[in-house]
């Protein structure tokens, strides 16, 4: 465990990229199995124990230290484990045994849940605060250490000098400790195989474009596809060897979510993987983000849910076909095997995302701008963007750069005031980095500012430095880790504040609600009294919901 507890540590504090690699793979390279394994599963984030949760965690804390300190704390702090680590009162005698990860991770998930308390208490007990740390970073799941899962994937293929796609590829046939993969890594085994009838593929991404990006690119070489506002998922069906038919719904991470979509399940009478999107479908019109957000996280499935919220498969790109492997071929000629593939499994919950059709770049901004013109009919509202994919891409794992680009429609953008700052998580825990903003209102026959979101992205490095100096000058009260900042007409800082969307909410003073709202732009040149208005934004809204009725009546 301490040198788990050194290597995170380390990767913590370590802001190079080539430097957290080398840490990683000297780690799997001097550490035996099953250890390095266990480190590998938490690294990629593979590891959840059912009943350790950060407020089991909370409460260890709680008996041993005064509650509102260990609030006061955590709110300075930043990071609760980071918190209790420091706070943890170590005992006169303290048990002579330190744990292993192994040994950490076989009692997680074979002691029942009265008895994890104690256990988990005993441990800290037992290491120091760099090991109390890395525990509770391990038993809660929450590393932060700056390592993407493909980075530490990346790491371990370091071993014997692999491709770090290659595990990708196998990724999801393997179990921790990954004592097969370290062993063919080291040219000591075979290479793993799975026996998955309906495993997980990884995704391949997209870049975001750039203006000077068409420049460089010919549009001859690309098709392009609207980008629905779902979210990604890939279907995956096959049969195992007992005859029995699996079936399954992955997010685009590889979490398996098909427990909270049954009926779409049911629907899914292939044999093979398709990427595609998720979305809801009433009266054959997909709905919008919000409402799919109905479905998702959900811990119960009631049947009053599925039949208010059917879901619906989109489908992107075929990954096999059966038992062929399709991932290797141009982009182009997948596309013609998916049309052949969901004609053959025809069903209502399933469809074929259509094509933009193009020949130059400003005929796709044209598309991009006005959906409903382009193809999109009915569904306009719900498109998001435009995918460009290249006609000759294989299907790769991560972000290859100059295959897939996406290009989302421009954003809507309002001048809000800076109202209320609380210091954010982690590395932002010493700046005032999460922020809530308003647009002026009359209540009661005066201008008042009506808090309309809140943002903590974003802006650059540069500009947090300027907004945190910002709040800490000039703050006017102070809820607990919130400050309120001094605002008026004539004195404030307005924040130009892009999003995607609005919708009518009870549940917000103002009535409306942003969709990924975040900071634009700082405009230290503009007074509060010119920032916009509530009414400005109920405008907004109300041309969107015009422009969906309009879809509506003008569809068959």
């Amino acid at each position: 465990m301490n040198r788990f507890a050194e290597l995170l540590d380390r990767l913590a504090y370590e802001p190079g990229r080539n430097n957290k690699l080398r840490l990683m793979t000297d780690y799997f390279r001097h550490t035996p199995d099953p250890e390095r394994g266990y480190a590998l599963a938490a690294l990629t984030g593979n590891l959840t124990f059912q009943y350790a949760k950060p407020g089991m965690i909370r409460g260890l804390i709680t008996e041993r230290a005064d509650p509102v300190l260990f609030a006061l704390s955590r709110d300075f702090v930043g990071d609760t484990s980071e918190t209790i680590a420091l706070m943890w009162p170590v005992p006169e005698a303290r048990p002579n045994f330190i744990p292993s990860i192994s040994d950490v991770v076989t009692t997680l998930n074979t002691l029942g849940k009265a008895q994890l308390p104690a256990q988990i208490a005993r441990w800290l007990d037992a290491l120091d605060e760099t090991g109390r740390w890395a525990l509770l970073k391990l038993v809660t799941g929450a590393l932060r250490v700056g390592v993407s899962a493909r980075l530490a994937k990346t790491a371990a293929a370091a071993l014997g000098d692999k491709d770090v796609t290659e595990i990708e590829l196998m990724w999801s046939g393997l179990e921790p400790p990954y004592t097969d993969l370290f062993a063919w890594l080291e040219g000591r085994g075979d290479k793993p195989s799975t026996t998955d009838p309906a495993p997980f593929r990884p995704a391949m991404l997209a870049h975001a474009i750039e203006d000077t990006d068409f420049e460089k690119l010919d549009p001859a070489n690309y098709m392009a596809e609207w980008k629905w506002d779902g979210i990604r998922v890939q279907a995956s069906a096959g049969v195992n060897e007992h005859g029995d038919r699996i079936v399954r719904m992955y997010s685009r991470t590889g979490e398996d979510i098909s427990k909270g979509f049954p009926d779409l399940l049911d629907s899914l009478n292939f044999n093979g993987s398709l990427d595609g999107e998720l979305l809801i479908l009433r009266d054959n019109r997909v709905q919008s983000f919000n409402v799919l957000q109905q479905r998702l996280n959900r811990k119960a499935v009631t049947p009053k849910l599925l039949l208010e919220y059917p879901a619906h498969l989109r489908a992107y790109d075929l990954l096999f076909d059966g038992s062929d492997d399709l991932r290797e071929l141009p982009f182009e000629e997948r596309r013609t095997r998916l049309q052949s593939f969901i004609a053959r499994h025809a069903h209502p919950r399933l469809d074929l995302s259509p094509l933009v059709a193009f020949k130059t770049w400003p005929e796709l901004a044209a598309a991009r701008a006005d959906p409903a013109s382009a193809g999109a009919g009915e569904d306009a509202n719900a498109v998001e963007g435009i995918m460009l994919k290249r006609r000759d891409a294989p299907y790769m794992p991560g972000r290859p750069k100059g295959l897939w680009w996406k290009w989302k429609r421009d954003p809507l953008t309002v001048d809000a005031v800076l109202m209320y700052a609380q210091r954010g998580s982690g590395k932002r825990s010493s700046y005032y980095s999460d922020y809530t903003f308003g647009v002026w209102s009359v209540i009661d026959g005066t201008d008042t500012l009506v808090p309309v979101g809140k943002a903590y992205f974003g802006f650059t490095d540069e500009e947090l430095l300027k907004i945190d100096r910002y709040v800490r000058n000039n703050t006017v009260e102070r809820f607990g880790p919130v400050r309120a900042v001094k605002y008026g007409p004539d004195e404030g800082l307005v924040l130009e504040v892009a999003f995607e969307g609005l919708q009518r909410s009870t549940r917000h003073k103002s009535g409306l609600a942003m969709r990924f709202p975040r900071i634009n732009r700082l405009r230290w040149d503009k007074p509060p009294r010119e920032a916009d208005r509530l009414e400005n934004l109920e405008k907004m809204l109300e041309g969107m919901e015009m422009g969906r009725s309009a879809l509506q009546a003008a569809a068959p």
